[in-house]
């Protein structure tokens, strides 16, 4: 116990240089302990659908709103409340609209900004003065810091309050004013953001959700499984590529790969369109929100690369899965069971009629062999992946702020599932001939992930595909 005692005094004689430091801090990590905890907020399957992202971190997922009630409730009308609410969401869209309903900004400017100071105070409260401080934005910082730490009814500093605001809004300030206090409030109402899963695939936002979260002041990420096939793409395999494109086709975001991360489509709608233009591809019609948004013509467009991407997906996985019996996948293996003059499937016992029989790229003595066609689109699309900046930039950030599962506040917090008995014990897996279960077995997963991506390790690269489809049925057997 001596010893233990020892090595700890002797690493805090490395950070504190005598006792009344040691004791300062003490103090201080004491009273932080007496504050109330700050508010943590957990989202998961965000599925890229930046809109509705964007607007819960602008809204703190209703704590800006319950603060005003708490402030405001009594004294200003429901509908003034809303205003409030909504200029913190969005204070630059705001004051334009404010601007062309009002001749005279400068009474609502006063008003305004009394009420943000207001609000700042209390959602600020339950952090020390030196984390306020941190998050303070530059060039309001010393101002803001006066105003929230002025206390209300303090006679000797009503006057220099008054000045404060009347200055603001004397030197054509007030808008940049209000702009940074809504951000600041914005950023205490979350002291921590937990991203549980899936950032990626079927909206067309993922890239700028990322954009958003590298801003992010404190989170962390717990990768899904659709996280886990962008990076399997991102590391160069080819199955992961496929899937992704498809599912971008599938959900009209191809504007993601295309504009966001600079992947080249040109050459796989080239393709499509020669190999299927007597084809509408109807089974393959893309999923979209807006079904007024495109014309017919581009939709059966956008059904072709579908289409396209999906066989050349089918031919690439069953390489990979003849490659790797160990996988133990075999029930992926499709295009060999097809007999498409009967217009079945045949899987196990069961046949099953096919929606879609004209696939003129797939060779019934070689079915999983691609074409000299496909294999230069999966070439280039390979290179695109493994050679975007930004993709690579993204990706990079869920590794260094992800993990497969996180400790957080005594919690445990990992997407979908874990392998489990029916008796309730940890089930044992076997992958690449090491048994695992528990926690050693999402470290294993997460070694593996590391190894594909940053050293490109063939058969780390191979088993992203393994754990995508694995974790997409939520089974690892």
């Amino acid at each position: 116990m001596e010893e233990l005692e020892h090595k700890h005094l002797n690493l805090l004689s490395k950070i504190y240089k005598n006792i009344q430091e040691v004791s300062e801090e003490i103090i201080n990590l004491q009273a932080i302990l007496n504050l109330p905890k700050g508010t943590e907020l957990f989202l998961s399957d965000l599925h890229g659908e930046y809109e509705a992202f964007i607007h819960i971190l602008n809204n703190g997922s209703g704590i800006i709103k319950n603060k005003i009630e708490i402030i405001f409730g009594t004294t200003i009308s429901e509908e003034d409340r809303k205003r409030l609410c909504t200029l913190i969401y969005y204070p630059e869209e705001t004051m334009s609209l404010v601007k062309k309903e009002r001749k005279n900004m400068n009474d609502w400017y006063r008003i305004t900004l009394y009420r943000l100071i207001q609000v700042s105070r209390s959602i600020s409260s339950k952090y020390t003065r030196s984390k306020v401080r941190k998050a303070l934005p530059e060039g309001f910082d010393y101002i803001i810091d006066e105003l929230l730490n002025i206390q209300d009814g303090d006679e000797n500093k009503e006057d220099y309050y008054k000045q404060i605001i009347e200055s603001i809004i004397d030197l054509n300030r007030a808008d940049a004013f209000i702009t940074a206090i809504s951000n600041l409030i914005k950023r205490m109402a979350i002291d921590h953001l937990h991203i549980v899963g899936d950032v990626f695939n079927r909206g067309p936002g993922a890239p700028i959700i990322i954009d958003k979260l590298m801003e992010f002041h404190s989170l962390d990420i717990q990768w899904g499984n659709h996280d886990i096939l962008w990076m399997g793409a991102a590391s160069g395999n080819e199955s992961c590529i496929a899937n992704v494109v498809r599912i971008c086709s599938r959900y009209d975001a191809l504007a993601t790969l295309e504009d966001s991360y600079g992947i080249n489509i040109r050459p796989l709608a080239t393709f499509s369109a020669e190999t299927y233009k007597d084809d509408e591809c109807s089974a393959f019609m893309p999923h979209s929100k807006e079904e007024t948004r495109y014309m017919n013509t581009d939709k059966i467009v956008m059904s072709k690369i579908q289409k396209a991407i999906s066989i050349i997906q089918f031919k690439v996985e069953g390489q990979l899965i003849k490659e790797h019996p160990e996988y133990k996948m075999k029930e992926r293996l499709l295009l060999d069971k097809m007999d498409l003059e009967k217009g079945i499937v045949k899987i196990g016992k069961e046949e099953y009629k096919l929606n879609d029989t004209n696939f003129p790229t797939v060779n019934s003595k070689s079915p999983y062999k691609l074409t000299s066609e496909e294999q230069e689109i999966m070439e280039r699309l390979k290179s695109s992946f493994i050679n975007s900046e930004k993709l690579n930039r993204h990706v990079n950030f869920l590794y260094s702020k992800g993990n497969m599962y996180k400790k957080f506040n005594s919690n445990i917090l990992f997407h979908a599932c874990v392998p489990m008995s029916e008796d309730g014990e940890f089930e044992m897996i076997e992958i690449m001939g090491k048994k695992l279960k528990g926690k050693e077995l999402l470290d294993h997963i997460e070694n593996v992930a590391h190894k594909a991506f940053f050293t490109k390790d063939p058969e780390s690269v191979d088993l992203m595909l393994y754990f995508w489809e694995r974790t997409e049925i939520s089974t690892f057997w």
